[in-house]
């Protein structure tokens, strides 16, 4: 020990008596903090300046309309990529945008054909068609560029989207909507009607006595007859405005028959993008517990996730509604199961808000959310994917006949109610006319009396059908069935369909910014590219007295200066890192230890292949530097990179030792901590073996290979 620290202290003293070798020294501990520092700071925040990124927008859109309301989404499209600050958006025509892209003016162009709208309009025909956006790309400028491009060509699709299906909902539901209240405003009249032919129903039993008792009362019939007719001109006019309602009414029915055989798919749908909320919320569960997700955008999806929650328990709310409205009018209520589970989901969106509300509170407050919480937001958004998949599993078979039951029932109803006022009306005047007669034959006496008693049984058989027919509508449903299921909230609705899912993300382990993510992949490089510099401008070799020292005390007495040097390069780059770049690290005094921890090892792997193969040891630790850029995953993960790099990965130092910084960034876990030491002591372990089993052998070999090499000239 004694002759290893007496080199490791001689070492020392010439550093210190010699100015020019201080000088050096100083540099090669100055040099890997500079490595580090620009690299981080060029890589600080790209994405965040991605508003320079020009992007050329051309519209050439014409304009549609569906069902009769316009429709622009090319200047929708136009107005909201002006809003939207993400991107540097250009706006020129296709020929400008197209050049620009060429001549590298223009990273991309995102051309909006003339047929835009009317395709989007093919939606409620029986030949949709898709729409199409033309995107133009120059990947020979930038390898990134295309891609941040791209993702804001889909943000523009998935806008299109968005607003397309709340408008073409909208329309639909409108047209219930409608419907519904034209029957609402006319159900007065419609009622009356009902009431005056069951008044007529009950009269017969009069009417018959009246001409019974005629040859024996005649005052007594024409006071009956006399009642009857007071009656039946309000009557008539009763059935004549009914008719033209009726009339008016089959013609709304006609229109809208479309819109009502919609009415089963438009649930499924509802179910389905309910289906989607409950799977968003679930997956939101696992983010919740992402710390290295932004909590600016952790309190954005919290927001939104409380919207789309309080509007996923308003839809359900109104698909139960509908569906009791529908249940009413088939028969043996087959859609009791369904609305009864439906209102389990309802009652588990609602128990989800409320957590979310909290977990929001928790963030607002700067606290993180309990895990109770999250883990009961996750069972109860599984239980209402379970409920919701069941539901869709049974649609088509069970629940979808009984619906379209339920629709064609109402349909039916109001049909028969057109046909039943229709023959009201028809039926009234030869009702009037046996009444008419029937006084006239009161006035003309007995001989007349025989041909109103053979008349007044087909009136009054005419009356009790129409009777009939009208409970037996009723039975099937009544108007006010009806209305509620044609009435609905047009624009919740829509908005609902429009961005029915969002994503929640759950920062586990926060870092507030890129650089400060790269900061351990950097950090751990400057330390490796320290370690060459100095095996590269230091000797590794002890030249005085080198007969009195063996070879172990040469390799353990030079490395322990090579390990002064790399622990100042250390603490330099890590506490520069953290003062002087003002990274985000989560555990600093972590930061540091992990560093002068990384230090030693890459000193020691490094100094004992130049220390055992002298420049062949240099051309190997480049040779490994290289292999780890790629293979260490710090970029990119490994999962994406080639087969080589794949197998090689857990077999780096670079693999555990930005492992191990990235704890001390985020947020330790002592397991991986634990687990990247014993394999970095692995890494030392097997350098100090081959430093002390090779150096006396392979070191005269070494020699006289780079004496002879010095001969050339070319080699120092």
């Amino acid at each position: 020990m004694t002759r290893i620290f007496s080199i490791y202290l001689n070492d020392l003293r010439n550093i210190f008596r010699n100015s020019a070798a201080a000088i050096i020294i100083i540099g090669l501990a100055c040099l890997p903090s500079l490595y580090a520092w620009f690299n981080i700071k060029a890589s600080w925040d790209p994405y965040g300046q991605t508003s320079s990124l020009a992007i050329a927008v051309a519209n050439n859109d014409e304009g549609a309309e569906l069902r009769g309301t316009p429709l622009k989404i090319g200047d929708e499209i136009i107005a909201s990529l002006k809003e939207n600050k993400n991107i540097g958006w250009v706006f020129v025509d296709e020929k400008d945008a197209l050049a620009g892209v060429k001549h590298g003016e223009y990273y991309a162009s995102i051309t909006i054909p003339a047929d835009f709208s009317a395709k989007m309009a093919t939606v409620l025909t029986d030949n949709a068609q898709q729409a199409e956006l033309d995107y133009a790309v120059n990947e020979k400028i930038n390898a990134v560029a295309p891609k941040i491009a791209q993702k804001g060509a889909s943000g523009i699709i998935e806008e299109v989207r968005s607003t397309f299906v709340k408008t073409a909902n909208e329309t639909i539901f409108r047209i219930f909507n409608q419907i519904g209240l034209e029957l609402e405003e006319n159900q007065p009249a419609i009622e009356q009607v009902r009431n005056t032919i069951f008044k007529l129903e009950a009269l017969i039993p009069q009417i018959d006595e009246a001409v019974a008792l005629a040859a024996t009362d005649m005052n007594k019939s024409k006071k009956i007859v006399a009642a009857v007719q007071s009656e039946l001109p309000k009557a008539a006019q009763l059935a004549k405005d009914g008719e033209a309602f009726t009339k008016q009414l089959a013609v709304f029915f006609k229109q809208s028959s479309t819109v009502l055989g919609t009415a089963g798919p438009l649930i499924k749908q509802d179910l389905q993008l309910l289906l989607q909320t409950a799977n968003a919320i679930e997956e939101l569960t696992a983010i919740l517990q992402d710390t290295s997700v932004d909590p600016e955008a952790v309190k954005s999806a919290l927001v939104l996730a409380q919207q789309r929650l309080t509007s996923a328990s308003q839809v359900t709310g109104g698909t139960i509604a509908l569906l009791e409205s529908l249940n009413a009018t088939a028969e043996g209520k087959p859609l009791s199961s369904t609305i009864d589970r439906l209102k389990q989901v309802n009652s588990r969106f609602q128990q989800q808000l409320t957590l979310v509300q909290q977990i929001s509170s928790a963030i607002d407050k700067g606290e993180k959310p309990a895990q109770s919480l999250v883990d009961r937001l996750s069972s109860l958004s599984k239980e209402s994917s379970s409920i919701l998949a069941d539901i869709l599993n049974r649609y088509d078979d069970e629940i979808l006949p009984s619906v379209t039951q339920a629709v064609n029932n109402a349909k039916q109803a109001a049909e028969k109610s057109g046909a039943l006022l229709t023959a009201a009306n028809e039926n009234m005047p030869s009702a009037i006319q046996i009444v008419n007669d029937a006084a006239k034959g009161l006035e003309a006496g007995s001989k007349e009396l025989v041909k109103i008693q053979q008349g007044l049984p087909a009136a009054e058989q005419r009356i009790k059908d129409f009777a009939k027919r009208i409970r037996e509508l009723e039975k099937e449903g009544n108007l006010n069935e009806l209305i509620d299921l044609l009435k609905n909230d047009a624009e919740r609705e829509g908005a609902f369909f429009a961005e029915p899912v969002i994503l929640k993300e759950n920062r586990l382990y926060p870092i507030p910014n890129y650089g400060s993510a790269m900061s351990p992949f950097f950090t751990t490089l400057s330390l490796w590219v320290g370690a060459l510099l100095l095996v590269s401008l230091l000797t590794v070799d002890v030249h005085h007295s080198e007969s009195t020292y063996k070879s172990y005390h040469i390799y353990f007495g030079r490395y322990l200066t090579f390990l002064t040097i790399a622990l100042v390069q250390s603490l330099l780059v890590t506490i520069g890192d953290i003062w002087l770049l003002k990274a985000y690290v989560a555990d600093k005094a972590a930061f540091i230890g992990f560093g002068l921890v990384l230090s030693a090892v890459f000193m020691l792997i490094v100094y004992t292949l130049v220390s055992v193969f002298d420049n062949v040891g240099k051309a190997m630790a480049i040779v490994l530097l290289v292999l780890q850029l790629a293979g260490s995953g710090g970029t990119f993960p490994i999962q994406v990179t080639s087969p080589f790099f794949q197998a090689i990965h857990p077999f780096l130092p670079f693999t555990y030792a930005i492992s191990m910084m990235r704890e001390a960034v985020g947020g330790i876990l002592w397991d991986i901590v634990v687990r990247d030491l014993i394999a970095l002591a692995v890494f030392a372990g097997i350098s100090l073996l081959i430093g002390l089993a090779l150096k006396k052998w392979i070191n005269p070999f070494t020699t006289k290979m780079l004496e002879k090499a010095k001969k050339s000239g070319l080699i120092h």
